[in-house]
């Protein structure tokens, strides 16, 4: 197929997958480094990740009358996300589509914000790209609260996840102990993290070598034993007087199966999962007849943006000005990547990645991170950890509450 020969470059930018707290930050790194370098060049936005690409719903920019700036204070997709699979590269037609809908807007950079999925979803592209003749930068730009991209030290968007449970840990665990005498004994808190437990392992952060405010930490990483668990929870209950208990949503039995799971699948065939919680705490209560009460993080863990970690938010415009400056040389099928220069002070810097050793791949907690007993962080894991949540950056209140004002999004002719 040919494709129409022109001087001007336009740019593509989604949001896919799950989003985050800091998400919009990198997204205005992006749209703000491309302004910056060359004006010339319109962006337009996917409404609903590359579904808005596909079903010719794309905002364009350059109808926005507000200060894209908006982007930084804002939790979620601003444009919109989607979980959306891409057919394999042997599906010719499709892609000759896709590249006919970029070259209509004389898109030549495209830019996809998202996680493993997404990843895989660039590469795609990237590939395809090349396979077809279509002139196209595609990068990716990392996001994920559970943290598991590969090649990368850490992901934006988990930071300020990280700060928000060890946070809520630490504030339920005080709030606990101030009525376990007469009232509940046991607390539980399910957190996201399928196969990797970097979210539950921040609860860690709220202990501190003078008090420990979180008991058990339970990761996709360590197989649940049910008569240590137990055991634990009632020498919690003798020692402290209760027990708080954060655990992952990917917890597996002694057999290697999901502890929680249903029988829906999304469309990347990953099981649907929830209901760890209550679970959990019923057996608690079979077994130990203790008072319990349970709760899910759920999308409250990943929209906090009021209280976003300034280190997460840095990184993550960081990694989308990264990702302009990679695409404008040339570069195709690779991510901005962030690596840790030293822990204390703690330094990092913005790198690249080649989506080949990125894409469709999860980096799990490491063994040096867990405890012995395999319920508790060990100092290395905090050092790892503690970084990732220094620093505050409060939104715009207004009345009381964050202002989170939206960007006026024009759909393009």
């Amino acid at each position: 197929m040919e494709y129409k020969i022109t001087q001007m470059k336009n740019a593509f930018y989604a949001q896919s997958g799950g989003v985050t707290s800091v998400i919009n930050t990198s997204a205005y790194g992006v749209i703000s480094e491309l302004s910056r370098l060359d004006k010339s060049i319109n962006v337009f936005a996917g409404q609903n990740g590359i579904v808005g690409l596909l079903e010719n719903n794309l905002y364009d920019l350059s109808k926005t009358k507000k200060d894209l700036s908006l982007l930084k204070d804002s939790p979620a997709g601003m444009f919109g996300s989607c979980r959306y699979k891409l057919p394999e590269l042997t599906e010719k037609e499709f892609y000759e589509d896709l590249f006919k809908r970029l070259d209509q807007k004389s898109i030549r950079y495209f830019f996809y914000n998202g996680g493993n999925d997404s990843a895989d979803t660039c590469l795609k592209v990237a590939e395809a790209a090349k396979d077809q003749g279509y002139e196209l930068s595609a990068i990716a730009v990392p996001k994920t609260i559970d943290n598991d991209l590969a090649v990368t030290d850490n992901c934006p968007g988990f930071g300020s996840v990280a700060k928000y449970i060890a946070t809520s840990s630490k504030e339920a665990s005080l709030d606990i102990r101030s009525m376990c005498k007469t009232s509940t004994k046991v607390f539980i808190l399910e957190v996201m993290g399928r196969h990797a437990g970097w979210i539950a392992a921040s609860a860690e952060l709220a202990n501190s070598s003078e008090d420990t405010l979180v008991h058990k930490i339970l990761l996709p990483e360590v197989q649940l034993n049910k008569d240590a668990f137990l055991d634990g929870i009632q020498n919690d209950v003798t020692n402290y007087g209760y027990s708080v208990v954060v655990a992952s949503e990917g917890l597996k039995n002694n057999d290697g199966n999901l502890y929680a799971a249903s029988d829906s699948k999304d469309s990347f065939g990953h099981t649907q999962l929830g209901g760890l919680a209550p679970k959990l705490a019923q057996l608690i209560h079979n077994e130990l007849k203790l008072k319990y009460h349970w709760s899910v993080s759920d999308y409250l863990q990943r929209s906090a943006r009021h209280l976003a970690s300034k280190t997460d938010l840095d990184q993550a415009f960081a990694v989308g000005v990264h990702a302009v400056k990679l695409a404008l040389s040339g570069e195709t099928g690779v991510m901005p990547i962030i690596k840790r220069v030293s822990n204390n002070p703690y330094k990092w810097e913005i790198g690249t990645g080649d989506l080949k050793d990125i894409a469709n791949l999860e980096k799990t907690l490491p063994k040096e991170y867990i405890s012995e007993c395999g319920f508790r962080i060990t100092s290395e894991g905090k050092q790892y950890l503690s970084p990732l949540i220094q620093g505050e950056n409060y939104p715009e209140f207004l009345n009381g509450v964050p202002k989170y004002e939206q960007l006026d999004l024009f759909l393009s002719d």
